[in-house]
């Protein structure tokens, strides 16, 4: 079982993230922001991070970084996902540790897809 943790502030993104990404093989966990994405995440085998940019408490910059300097936590992949969609918020994520960075609305193929690259196996249809 692989494990993703979706961060977004807002519950209908997190919804319509999980269901791209849910598939029988994939436990999916979710949190609101930055500060509860990494309580849950330490002592939780995360295998893969979406994480929205634009959060209350911990933006997804500052919780990329979080994840990178905690030694458990910094070779999971990170998607980030923003509706920031200008080159130098794409450099930023990339900065900050992220592997990919995608913009909303997510292109529902496109997310699946990298997901499946990234952590194997194939979303549910």
């Amino acid at each position: 079982m692989k494990t993703v943790m979706i961060v977004d502030d807002a519950s209908t993104v997190r919804m319509f993230h999980k269901m791209l990404v849910t598939s029988p093989d994939r436990i999916i966990e979710e949190a609101e922001n930055g500060v509860e994405a990494l309580e849950k995440a330490i002592g939780t085998n995360v295998d893969l991070f979406l994480v929205d940019v634009n959060m209350p408490k911990m933006d997804g910059y500052r919780l990329c970084k979080e994840i990178r300097l905690n030694e458990a936590l910094r070779a999971v992949p990170i998607i980030m996902i923003s509706t920031e969609s200008a080159n130098q918020d794409a450099e930023r994520a990339y900065q900050c540790g992220a592997n990919y960075y995608m913009t909303k609305p997510v292109d529902a193929d496109t997310l699946k897809s990298v997901v499946s690259a990234v952590i194997g196996g194939e979303a549910n249809e």
